[in-house]
């Protein structure tokens, strides 16, 4: 294919795309060349520009892939519940407690066992917790503030449904591994091609268009006959892609090319 487009990126994951030109991230925006300073502030969209760089270009009006408004809800689990709450998008029923008073009223409201997650700075299954006891408790509030609470939903697997440029891009199973309630990849997670049923796709996008997201994955599980958001994963992993013969790097070239995102 010759590319047709040439666009600038500054974070490494388009890196392979030949239309693509990747200028990495610098702390300082001076430390870009002089050459490298026009190229950006010329572009008309700038690529994976980090949540730093993505709330400057915001600033000035100029356009990034993945949105603004993507990068705002990047690991940040308490924004996400918030804009579910919003929308009346189903979810797991969650709070969260800040403070030594809130957080002692905890179990007025759940009751074991439940889900404690790190709300900000976590992903690939790390900093979940299924807590049973009240040791358990405390040894996740010792570790955690503020304390993000979620209603357990017994699972062997969920689903990963992956949204590009606000369009449906991929969906796959994930699988539990033996004696663990967490289905991420990443912690032995295995993935399913099976077919994923169209309403929890559906629901993924509807998600994503009206949280304003357009890159992510979303992960979407079965309670009672209907289908719940889980969470939205901003940074997610391209195995699904790999497993089912999807060349990431090919799929986001043709994007580009067809001016898709």
């Amino acid at each position: 294919m010759d590319p047709i487009r040439n666009v600038i990126a500054l974070e490494g994951r388009l890196k392979g795309c030949r239309n693509v030109t990747t200028l990495g991230v610098r702390t300082n925006f001076s430390d870009y060349a002089a050459s490298e300073q026009e190229l950006i502030r010329g572009a008309r969209k700038i690529y994976y520009p980090t949540t730093f760089y993505a709330e400057l270009f915001d600033a000035v009006g100029k356009q990034t892939f993945p949105s603004y408004h993507t990068y705002k809800c990047v690991q940040d689990k308490i924004k996400q519940s918030a804009l579910f709450d919003l929308l009346e998008i189903p979810h797991p029923r969650t709070r969260v407690f800040y403070g030594n008073r809130q957080k002692k009223t905890i179990r007025d409201y759940f009751a074991y066992p439940f889900i404690a997650k790190i709300p900000r700075g976590s992903a690939m299954g790390r900093g979940v917790y299924l807590v049973k006891s009240d040791e358990d408790l405390h040894r996740y509030l010792a570790e955690s503030h503020p304390a993000y609470i979620q209603e357990y939903i017994p699972l062997d697997r969920d689903i990963r449904v992956v949204i590009i440029g606000r369009r449906f891009a991929h969906a796959y199973w994930r699988i539990n591994p033996l004696h663990d309630f967490r289905s991420n990849v990443a912690v032995g997670g295995r993935i399913c091609l099976d077919p994923v049923p169209a309403a929890a796709r559906a629901l993924a996008v509807h998600t994503a268009k009206n949280c304003g997201w357009d890159d992510v994955g979303i992960d979407v599980c079965e309670r009672g006959g209907r289908f719940v958001i889980l969470e939205a994963n901003m940074k997610y992993g391209k195995e699904g892609f790999r497993a089912a013969g999807i060349d990431y790097t090919d799929l986001m070239e043709r994007l580009i090319e067809n001016g898709d995102i």
